[in-house]
């Protein structure tokens, strides 16, 4: 049987980076990627991309559509649905194939599709497909993960009944419950809320794997953000050298195996996908990697902070009209108007507002309705912090309105991502060449013998200069080095 008679599974651990990996597998912390790699393809992926255009939300998009970011031109998270050519599982659902979205960010899909999606939790307007099949596990996820940082929990009781209902009914297994015991005595002796994210990606698992068996998609993907998350966070404690501000000791006494751990827990995930579907050909995708940031550690570091919630804008700094707050990853936040006119309003104000040493509080850029708005404070304000109006001189406390990110930003991205594709003839060989993520979905067509559409600039990797695609030789190509 050849690889196109085989399922496809996409795991898509966002921001994984090579070297890290090479490392934590050589020390004995990650079997599963270790027994993973061993029977796979390895290469390195490029993103081709520096600054804004190598954020994930915008990488993504290249490697779910086959074109690369100059040509698709998505810039924005939730802006995907804007793409005019089709997703990788909508080309597969019209060749008839079943397909399972579960997580991918920034993602979009046509209608009717022939399978079920569940989008990323960062997603405002990209609804589950079938309408409210995963309703009550998306609604709480997204809440828990858009505004993790804040004190403020946003979720309810009846929310949580409702969830747990949810999961017992699609898939919560034992070992999920065992962890999320686990987690809840660990954070009642000492400082380890930060794992929730691990957990969420547990409970993930199971709900994919319950639609799994259920419907047995042709192709899937499972997308997964928790360790890219710690990176970004934590790289400063797992590395203090490569920077001039220290952790400080209780730092380092919690974080500083933080990033293994996140590599820890999703390795656990692989064992348990290699259990799922050892007949499947794994694609395990990261997109890019991470590298340590300490540029802005001789200005005393990048801070960041969050609007409090969507309502401080109206309540105190005048923003009128009525809108629906959705905020974005880091510092950005979407504020998205009924009237075009109160956007305009809004982007014209916001930036009005200036901090204690007299720089803008905000960025704010209208489009039609929409106003894309960021916090611009990048430094740690005081107590009694105040953000005045340059015109009106209204004021308001900084604090009110502003919640701080918990650390300083030590981790962002490279443009190398990892990029195994284990195979059912689970032949082993490592390649030197880069491959770029444009050639991701034109591989994933090449696999299930669909046409590569003319919109997609890239070609399948697993197939040589001469159209044959790898039936199980030694060498695929002449960059494999092994």
């Amino acid at each position: 049987m050849n690889a196109a008679a085989h399922p496809v599974i996409c795991l898509e651990f966002n921001e994984l980076t090579p070297w890290l990996m090479d490392r934590f597998i050589a020390e004995g912390h990650l079997p599963n990627f270790r027994r993973l790699r061993e029977q796979s393809l390895v290469h390195v992926s490029d993103a081709n991309a520096e600054g804004e255009w190598l954020n994930p939300w915008v990488q993504w998009v290249t490697i779910h559509s086959g074109r690369d970011h100059h040509d698709h031109g998505i810039y924005r998270l939730s802006d995907a649905p804007k793409m005019e050519t089709p997703a990788i599982w909508d080309l597969l659902s019209d060749a008839g194939l079943p397909v399972w979205v579960c997580g991918s960010m920034n993602a979009w899909y046509s209608t009717p599709l022939n399978g079920h999606v569940l989008p990323d939790a960062w997603c405002q307007n990209v609804l589950p497909w079938p309408k409210a099949e995963f309703e009550r596990f998306y609604r709480f996820v997204q809440k828990n993960v858009q505004e993790h940082a804040s004190s403020r929990a946003p979720v309810q009781t009846s929310e949580v009944a409702a969830f747990l209902k949810y999961m017992a009914g699609h898939g919560l297994s034992l070992s999920t419950v065992a962890g999320i015991v686990r987690q809840l005595i660990a954070e009642r002796t000492g400082n380890h809320r930060w794992r929730r994210a691990s957990v969420m990606d547990a409970l993930q698992y199971d709900v994919f794997a319950w639609y799994y068996r259920r419907h047995r998609p042709a192709f899937s993907t499972f997308f997964l953000n928790s360790t890219a998350h710690y990176q970004h966070k934590f790289w400063r404690n797992m590395a203090p050298e490569e920077f001039q501000i220290k952790p400080s000791p209780g730092d380092q006494r919690d974080y500083r195996h933080a990033i293994r751990y996140g590599y820890e827990a999703m390795d656990r995930l692989v064992g348990r996908f290699l259990r799922l579907a050892p007949e499947a050909t794994i694609m395990l995708i990261s997109g890019l990697g991470q590298q340590p940031f300490a540029r802005m550690d001789i200005a005393g570091g990048k801070r960041v902070y969050r609007l409090q919630n969507g309502e401080v804008l109206s309540s105190l700094l005048g923003v009128q009209g009525t809108y629906r707050y959705e905020p974005i990853m880091a510092d950005e936040f979407f504020l998205r108007f009924e009237s075009e006119e109160d956007a305009k309003r809004c982007a014209a104000r916001l930036p009005g507002f200036r901090l204690p040493t007299g720089h803008e509080a905000f960025d704010a850029r209208q489009e039609g309705r929409d106003v894309i708005g960021q916090c611009r404070c990048r430094e740690l304000m005081g107590e009694d912090a105040v953000l005045t109006h340059v015109e009106s001189g209204e004021t308001a406390s900084f604090h009110e309105v502003f919640y701080r990110v918990d650390c300083i930003k030590s981790g962002y991205h490279h443009p190398e991502g990892l990029l195994w594709v284990r195979l059912p003839s689970r032949q082993h060989a490592v390649f030197e060449e880069r491959v770029p993520l444009t050639a991701i979905a034109p591989t994933v067509l090449d696999l299930f013998d669909v046409d590569r559409p003319e919109f997609m600039s890239g070609r399948s990797f697993l197939t040589d200069n001469t159209g044959r695609r790898d039936t199980g030789t030694p060498a695929l190509t002449a960059a494999a080095v092994r």
